[in-house]
């Protein structure tokens, strides 16, 4: 495999997770670029990266980078997505990829025509345990799926200005949290799901608090998400199927899973991959994408969950800045 020099784009907690994901692993970042300078110099030092970019912008025109890991706000992607792929340079970016689905495949569209990779930074489509229940459902010991219930809530106090409650840097449940929810979901579903209905509850700057979302597909298959933003629950998820159900405890970066069998009571406990190490299996696999194991993105997820998104904030008539243009 082709060695891959990784700039990134922000220097945040995200940011620093990758720095340390990359030493853990023998790697570093090549260069690191950010709107406030000091911030990037002061990145660097902290991780012994070689090259910091006086303008923000250098960072996509650097011959040297094969790799921008976009780990800045929702509404900055769409942006620097452009930026980079117009420049060939892959493109890794945090949840949520981008603001809506035109956006997103404005970039899919310039993606294809530049030939560059883009992949979004979704733990559950990286995670070992994900692929571990994948074989147990694929074998038949737990029989069809037939309902996901979804729960995430975090108890953010009420400060109108930062990221979570703020217009103007894309807050709001859905695409903060409900984005983890609906990547789970269609995870284990069989398709993605084509019939949506919901009830949401609004922060007064406009966005979106709490949520109760209700998705089925063509299958049959049925899912319940409940989301918060300023009521906390546990991250949970199950997976219930004619056999038994999977219980998953923090399943963002989930390392381990319960099942129960209902014919005899019996439960299971099954382990993959590491909490830790979440950040490392996704830029794995990114390298495996740029290497030519496109399919180990799941792109065609990161798309169906961007749609179910858009349409859920449209049925709703929540529009963010940008959008309103």
């Amino acid at each position: 495999m082709k060695e891959i020099k990784w700039a990134v784009l922000g220097t945040g907690v995200i940011a620093n997770q990758m720095a340390q994901t990359l030493i853990k692993n023998g790697k570093n970042i090549y260069s690191v670029a950010n709107r406030t300078h000091q911030k990037a110099v002061d990145f660097a030092q902290k991780y012994n990266i070689g090259k910091v970019y006086d303008n923000i912008n250098d960072v996509f025109t650097d011959p040297e980078v094969d790799v921008v890991y976009i780990t800045t706000p929702h509404n900055t992607h769409l942006e620097f997505m452009k930026k980079a792929i117009e420049n060939g340079k892959h493109i890794l970016v945090e949840k949520s990829i981008t603001l809506n689905s035109n956006e997103l495949n404005e970039a899919i569209s310039l993606a294809k025509e530049k030939g560059v990779i883009i992949g979004e930074a979704m733990t559950i489509f990286h995670m070992p345990i994900y692929k571990k229940l994948n074989e147990i459902l694929e074998s038949g010991a737990l029989g069809k799926v037939n309902l996901i219930t979804m729960n995430f809530g975090s108890f953010k106090e009420y400060d109108m200005t930062n990221r979570f409650f703020n217009r103007n840097l894309a807050g709001g449940a859905m695409l903060d949290i409900g984005v983890y929810a609906l990547s789970f979901i269609r995870w284990f579903m069989d398709s993605k799901p084509n019939n949506l209905v919901s009830q949401v509850k609004s922060a007064p700057t406009g966005v979106d608090e709490q949520a109760g979302l209700l998705l089925t597909n063509e299958e049959g298959q049925m899912a319940s998400v409940m989301l918060s933003l300023h009521s906390k629950q546990p991250k949970r998820g199950m997976v219930s199927c004619e056999k038994g159900y999977i219980e998953i405890m923090e399943y963002p970066r989930a390392w381990e899973a319960t099942i129960t069998y209902t014919d005899s009571g019996k439960t299971e406990l099954i382990k993959a991959g590491e909490n830790a190490d979440a950040l490392a299996y996704e830029l794995a696999d990114m390298e495996k994408a740029i290497n030519g194991d496109v399919d180990c993105m799941h792109f065609d997820y990161t798309k169906d969950v961007m749609d179910m998104m858009t349409e859920f904030r449209k049925s709703w008539g929540f529009k963010y800045p940008e959008e309103e243009k």
